[in-house]
């Protein structure tokens, strides 16, 4: 019996894993969607995202039958507890790649990013990948120092989503106010994107270590 518990354990440890996958590559290919105008791309995106919500059903179902059958206590309660709420984190993670590529859509068969901010959303896109990918990794090797470093990523993204504000608030912008509200909701999106990568370390944290952040190391994280 144990060892089909930890059997089931395992297999919510590779639909993690594989849920960053998935949020990786849609991202991915919203920013080329989003950057080069393409609508084929960009409703790929879109319709793949349902992937990304039926595993995280398939994974709470199968956590919450592991509460109702093996009542599990400590750790084990932690693992599944914890996985829920990571499940939580990397489908919406999906939904804001989804949410990219909607802008992608709306503004086709123009590109929704004025050229002078194109190579800002391309690194944010960049480092996109790159967070979520190190997320995979913290997931599967339970890697808790590699869990605090993600977060230099994060200052990253935050970086990047400051330049796109002092690009529009400097008294300069001449491009309109769509364009202005499409390069908000976008770098919104990425900056989210990667506080719900950093949720997710934290919590593979508080996994391996019973202890939580602070609250002022919580402070930019949707609880």
């Amino acid at each position: 019996m144990r060892n089909t518990f930890h059997e089931d354990l395992d297999k919510i440890s590779d639909q993690l894993v594989e849920m960053t996958r998935l949020a990786g590559s849609a991202m991915s290919r919203a920013t080329m969607a989003l950057l080069d105008a393409d609508l084929h791309l960009a409703e790929t995106v879109i319709a793949a995202d349902e992937q990304i919500d039926a595993l995280r059903r398939e994974l709470d179902d199968r956590a919450i039958d592991l509460l109702a059958r093996q009542q599990p206590v400590a750790t084990d309660l932690r693992m599944v507890v914890t996985a829920m709420r990571m499940s939580s984190d990397l489908e919406r993670m999906g939904d804001l790649a989804r949410h990219v590529a909607k802008v992608a859509r709306l503004r086709y068969p123009d590109s929704a990013i004025h050229p002078v901010m194109r190579s800002t959303v391309l690194e944010m896109g960049q480092v996109a990948e790159r967070i979520v990918a190190k997320a995979g990794s913290v997931i599967a090797g339970k890697d808790i120092e590699s869990a605090r470093a993600l977060e230099r990523d994060d200052d990253e993204m935050d970086r990047l989503h400051r330049d796109i504000f002092n690009m529009l608030m400097d008294g300069k912008w001449k491009y309109g106010t769509e364009a202005a509200v499409d390069a908000t909701l976008v770098s919104r999106y990425y900056e989210r994107f990667a506080d719900h990568a950093v949720s997710v370390a934290r919590r593979v944290v508080y996994l391996v270590t019973g202890e939580w952040h602070t609250d002022a190391e919580l402070d930019n994280e949707e609880i």
